[in-house]
């Protein structure tokens, strides 16, 4: 099984920390943001992680190398610009293969299993499959809008209730085939078009989720994994 993590975003948000530090690298519980990913992954039986990157990317490289401290094979997806998510995937799609894989976005942390994004991926491997599959969390305070709707384990544009996509998802490489490599592109107008055909499934986790993308949620992540605060979400 392989995975992508998404790490290219040059984090204006994060500065002045990202500066001089990729936002993969920013450190919460003592660790890289990235290091957690790659743990959970490896412990859900990945065995190969493609890893974009464009700003300060070499400190990436140099930090992580081929991925043997984390049990993995990690290859690298460099981009002279952020190439936004599926311009990203679609330019690493070489190094991800042909069976259906999984992409978590880099600054982001949950509770949720990763061995369900495993088991996801596989079940787009059959014929009749859709063409991906997303967990969606509840909306954080500065995102109240939301991004998807879902009914009966498929995710639709809008509904009466619209969930956040949490930047974990599984898909075919086929979703891709009409972005070309190194170019932008956006995941969203992907996955409508796919929604439009009954072909993205969904599931809501009740879990912990933390968009990490300031410096006051990187505080926060912190506090969270030294014990200092409860979860923002618990499992009903």
């Amino acid at each position: 099984m392989r995975a992508m993590i998404l790490a290219a975003g040059r984090g204006e948000r994060m500065r002045p920390l990202t500066d001089t530090t990729p936002k993969p690298l920013l450190k919460a519980g003592g660790r890289p943001l990235i290091a957690w990913h790659l743990d959970k992954l490896a412990q859900a039986g990945v065995t190969d992680v493609v890893i974009n990157h464009a700003h300060l990317g070499g400190m990436i490289e140099a930090a992580l190398s081929d991925g043997r401290e984390f049990g993995l094979a990690i290859h690298y997806s460099p981009e002279p610009e952020a190439l936004e998510t599926a311009g990203g995937i679609a330019t690493a799609m070489p190094l991800l293969g042909e069976a259906p894989f999984i992409v978590v976005n880099g600054d982001v942390f949950t509770d949720f299993p990763y061995g369900r994004l495993v088991a996801a991926a596989r079940h787009l491997a059959a014929a009749d499959a859709c063409d991906a599959h997303l967990v969606l969390v509840d909306n954080p305070t500065h995102h109240p809008g939301g991004d998807f709707a879902l009914a009966g384990g498929l995710a639709r544009p809008d509904g009466a209730a619209r969930f956040t996509f949490s930047g974990l998802g599984a898909y075919r490489p086929a979703l891709f085939d009409g972005v070309a490599p190194g170019t932008k592109a956006r995941l969203a107008p992907l996955l409508v078009g796919a929604m439009a055909r009954d072909a993205v499934r969904a599931e809501h986790h009740h879990g912990y989720w933390l968009d990490v993308g300031t410096p006051a949620r990187l505080a926060e992540l912190d506090a969270y994994l030294a014990g200092r605060t409860q979860p923002r979400h618990t499992e009903p």
